[in-house]
Formats: C-alpha cells, sequence, structure tokens
C-alpha cells in the first residue's frame, strides 16, 4: 500500500508545460497564486515557466531564442516555499496589451490587428508552452479572452495553447468571484494610513481628502473608510440623481458628475462634526474613478495606458476637490477650514498579505493547475465560492461576444454594504430624500 505522503502520480493529461504570466498593476498575495500553480505543476512532474513582466518580453519575440532569466525564468521549489506569503511580483509585471487593436470578433481575422497576438502564440511556442495561466485584472481577462479566440482562426493543425485566467484586482470590481486577491490587505494598509491621518487632521483641526484607487468602482474607497472611521465616502456609484448631469461633447451626450453638488456634501458634512459634536476635524475619502466624471474641458490632455484608459493619478482629482471644499466652506461660513488632498493605494498594492488573501491567492493558484490538468478546461476564469470551493467561469459569461468587454462589477446602491457605509458616516443636518444615494438616515 503507497504511502499517504508519497508524491502523486503523474496526471494523464497533454499539458506538459505551462506559463504563467502578471500583467496589469500588483497586488497582494501574487506571489501566493505564482508559487502555489508552479508548486503543484512540479509537484505532479510536469513543467511550469514563469513569463516575466506581463507580455512584454513575448511581443518583442523576433523569432530569435528568449533568454532565459530575462523574459522567462524557471521555478525552484526551495524559493517556491520562501516566497508565497512574500510581498511583490517574483515574476514582475507590465501593462503590454496585445490585444489592443482588436475589438470585434470582426477584428480577429485581420492578420493586422492580431500580430501583436500571432507574436505571443509564437513566442510561447517557442518555449514548447501548451498552457497559459493569466493573472490580473479585467483587461488582461480580456486578453486572455482574444488570445483563446485568436487560437480558432490558426490553420486546422495548428497546436493549441490552453488558456485558464486567474482574477487580480485590489478595485474587487470582478463579476464571477465575490472577493479578489489583494482586496482586504490593501484595505488594511489604506484604512491604517486613514486612522494615522484622523489623529493628524485632529491635532491640526484640519481635514484630508484621500482620493483612494479604484478606476471603476467604489469598493476599496468603501472599505477604506468603513475601515479606517472617515467622516465620509464617496465613489462613482453615488454620482446619480442630484449628483449626476451631462454635457454634449462632439455631438454625443456625456454623463459627468455634478461637482458643485458633491462638493455641498462634503461642506454639509465637515459643517454636521462641527455643530453636533464640535469636531473640526475628518477624513473624506473618494475613488479616483470620480476623475472619469470630471468635465470634458477638465480631462484635455491627460494621456491615456494601452488600454484606452485616462491617467487619473494626473488629474490631480483630490486636489481639485479639495480647493472647491476650502471655498465653498469659506463662502458658507466665512471661516477658514484646511482641507488636504493626498492620493492613496501604490502603497498598499506590493505589501505583504494578510492571511485571508494568502488563503485565496493559493486556492487560486491550486485552482489553475486543476482546471488545466484535472478537469482538462480552457477559456475558464478561476474562482471560488463557500468555503473556499473552486469552480470555473467561461470566459463568455465575463465577457460581451459582441465588443469583447468585460462587464464591472459595482457595489450595488442599497445594498447592505453600500448602506453600512451610509450608516458608519456622519449623519448630516441637512434634509435628506430617500432617493438620495447618500442618505444617512
Amino acid at each position: 500500500m503507497p504511502s499517504p505522503l508519497a508524491r502523486p502520480p503523474v496526471p494523464s493529461t497533454d499539458v506538459k508545460r505551462a506559463a504563467m504570466l502578471f500583467s496589469g498593476g500588483p497586488a497582494p498575495a501574487a506571489n501566493a497564486v505564482i508559487s502555489t500553480a508552479a508548486d503543484a505543476f512540479l509537484r505532479s512532474g510536469l513543467d511550469a515557466i514563469g513569463i516575466r513582466h506581463g507580455y512584454s518580453e513575448l511581443m518583442k519575440y523576433d523569432g530569435s531564442e528568449l533568454k532565459e532569466g530575462e523574459a522567462y525564468l524557471r521555478f525552484d521549489v526551495k524559493e517556491l516555499e520562501r516566497t508565497r506569503t512574500s510581498g511583490g511580483i517574483t515574476i514582475g509585471t507590465a501593462r503590454a496589451n496585445p490585444g489592443k487593436y482588436v475589438k470585434s470578433p470582426e477584428d480577429l481575422k485581420d492578420p493586422e490587428k492580431t500580430a501583436p497576438l500571432k507574436t505571443v502564440y509564437d513566442a510561447l511556442r517557442s518555449l514548447e508552452v501548451d498552457a497559459l495561466i493569466s493573472i490580473g485584472g479585467d483587461d488582461t481577462l480580456k486578453t486572455a479572452n482574444k488570445f483563446a479566440l485568436f487560437q480558432e482562426t490558426l490553420p486546422e493543425g495548428s497546436p493549441k495553447i490552453k488558456v485558464v485566467h486567474v482574477p487580480k484586482t485590489i478595485d474587487n470590481d470582478y463579476n464571477g468571484i465575490d472577493f479578489t486577491f489583494g482586496f482586504f490587505t490593501a484595505v488594511e494598509v489604506l484604512a491604517q494610513e486613514v486612522r494615522n491621518l484622523l489623529e493628524d487632521a485632529r491635532a491640526q483641526r484640519s481635514y484630508f481628502l484621500c482620493e483612494c484607487m479604484g478606476r471603476s468602482a467604489g469598493w476599496l474607497s468603501y472599505g477604506t473608510a468603513i475601515s479606517g472611521g472617515a467622516s465620509l465616502v464617496i465613489s462613482v456609484e453615488d454620482i446619480v440623481g442630484k449628483y449626476s448631469q451631462t454635457e454634449t461633447v462632439d455631438g454625443k451626450e456625456r454623463r459627468m458628475m455634478n461637482v458643485d453638488a458633491v462638493v455641498d456634501r462634503m461642506v454639509d458634512t465637515i459643517l454636521t462634526r462641527e455643530k453636533e459634536d464640535g469636531r473640526q476635524y475628518g477624513i473624506i475619502c473618494v475613488a479616483e474613478g470620480l476623475a472619469e466624471l470630471l468635465p470634458a474641458s477638465a480631462l484635455e490632455g491627460v494621456s491615456r495606458d494601452e488600454h484606452g484608459h485616462i491617467a487619473v493619478a494626473d488629474v490631480q482629482l483630490g486636489r481639485l476637490l479639495a480647493e472647491r471644499v476650502e471655498k465653498a466652506y469659506a463662502e458658507k461660513t466665512g471661516g477658514e477650514r484646511k482641507v488636504k488632498p493626498l492620493q492613496l493605494g501604490y502603497e498598499s498594492r506590493c505589501a505583504r498579505p494578510t492571511a485571508f488573501d494568502v488563503i485565496l491567492g493559493s486556492q487560486l493558484g491550486v485552482g489553475a493547475y486543476r482546471a488545466l490538468v484535472e478537469e482538462q478546461k480552457t477559456g475558464v476564469m478561476v474562482s471560488v465560492e463557500r468555503q473556499f470551493d473552486l469552480h470555473y467561469v467561461p470566459f463568455e459569461d465575463l465577457v460581451d461576444p459582441g465588443n469583447l468587454v468585460t462587464k464591472v462589477r459595482f457595489i450595488e446602491p442599497g445594498s447592505d454594504f453600500h448602506t453600512l457605509a451610509r450608516f458608519l458616516e456622519t449623519h448630516i443636518l441637512a434634509d435628506q430624500s430617500p432617493e438620495d444615494p447618500m442618505t444617512n438616515r
């Protein structure tokens, strides 16, 4: 009878070598995913390599040999044990996007638009890779889906590289999974900063306006505000009703933020804290994604990344709002209240992960192996539910088949989580309509 501790038998699989890459912004527990997935392959007698710096090195492939240590690395079992709970990303990351020119299924038939995807395919095949584990955010999921679809256009008989995706974002705005790895670590890091800033604000009788990461949804800003004890949190989900308006740009109507109404809401919070409790200090958290809802005139000349997103950090949303709040406060009271803008987020992305994120990341890493080898799947995203039970979500359930774009998971207005934030923040004195998304009655 074999020992229960004996190495498991080599599975029956057509996957002999898997490559994994990390793309987009960093997230805590990245190494839990990477090291656990690699370890699962190596323990089973299969091979696993790490592609360095996202797709960037693969996209440079010109037919010559890719250099080990520069374009990819081989995993060491002993090193994997030491890195699983560490911060950072052992294989690095980048925002290179080989699917940049593919905007619709029709584009997959265009050799020029798919040329970067073909280069990536050729580069991976030159390394004898037959499975790819893609780790990244919604943009990386879009790329993984495009890469899988592109392979369907290859000549008959061409070897296919299986593709499995692991969802990553500290923004936690992913469909198909309740919480993404790194989210709770990022929240804890930023919440501790807010708690520290709160004491600074108390000492100086001032406010900090903290602009938290979160391009599309408010999970990170809400989590930070709740955990850190902020007086008010505002995200893109809150820009409805009186906080929303429209403008016409190039003949098209565009939704935008009613900056005056948002500023008034902030000032009302400050005044309430002064009148009700005599507190002349506090923290206001806003999601950086509000920058996308500024008037078009405020976004002129702002650069965009490989995926078409504006560089929100360059907009200086926090500074713009802080200056407006100081001015509105002075107009209402005749007094002065200092409001200091501060951008939060980068410091949280490579932090040493919390236990929860290590567990979640490790299970997702094992899940990537199990999807490819045990379940023999391709074109799926690894997810968990209940007691970290693994399940696999097909790409077609997550990506719009018409425009190949993923769908963002927003905080649902009126949900228990949304209501919790409203309940915990400062109750303002001004009358609020039940339809007001920022009511805290």
